[in-house]
C-alpha cells in the first residue's frame, strides 16, 4: 500500500519539474532568415538574483538586422540545476538564429 502513494509522489514532482521548462522568444526585424544558430549559457547565482556571466545576444547576432532570440530553460538546464541547486547556481540557453 505505501508504494502507491510513493509513486504518486514521484510522478508528480516530475510533472512539477516538467512544468518548470519554460521559453521565451523575441523576434528582431522580421526573425531569423537563415539556419545559423549560436548558443550560450547564462549562469545566476542566488537562484537567479545575480547574473554570473554576460550573454550578449546582440554580439550573437555578429551584425544582423533579422534574428530571433530564444531564451529557455531547457531540460538540460534543469538537470544542471539540480546538480548546482545547493550552491544556488542556475542557468539557462541563450540560442540566437540569424
Amino acid at each position: 500500500m505505501i508504494k502507491k502513494p510513493i509513486a504518486m509522489i514521484l510522478v508528480l514532482c516530475l510533472a512539477l519539474m516538467a512544468g518548470g521548462c519554460m521559453a521565451h522568444t523575441h523576434i528582431v526585424g522580421e526573425g531569423a532568415k537563415g539556419g545559423i544558430v549560436e548558443q550560450e549559457r547564462q549562469w545566476y547565482a542566488l537562484w537567479g538574483l545575480i547574473p554570473i556571466n554576460k550573454v550578449d545576444a546582440k554580439e550573437m547576432a555578429k551584425g544582423a538586422k533579422d534574428y530571433t532570440i530564444k531564451t529557455e530553460q531547457s531540460a538540460l538546464d534543469i538537470i544542471i540545476n539540480i546538480a548546482t541547486g545547493w550552491a544556488t547556481v542556475y542557468s539557462r540557453t541563450v540560442e540566437v538564429k540569424r
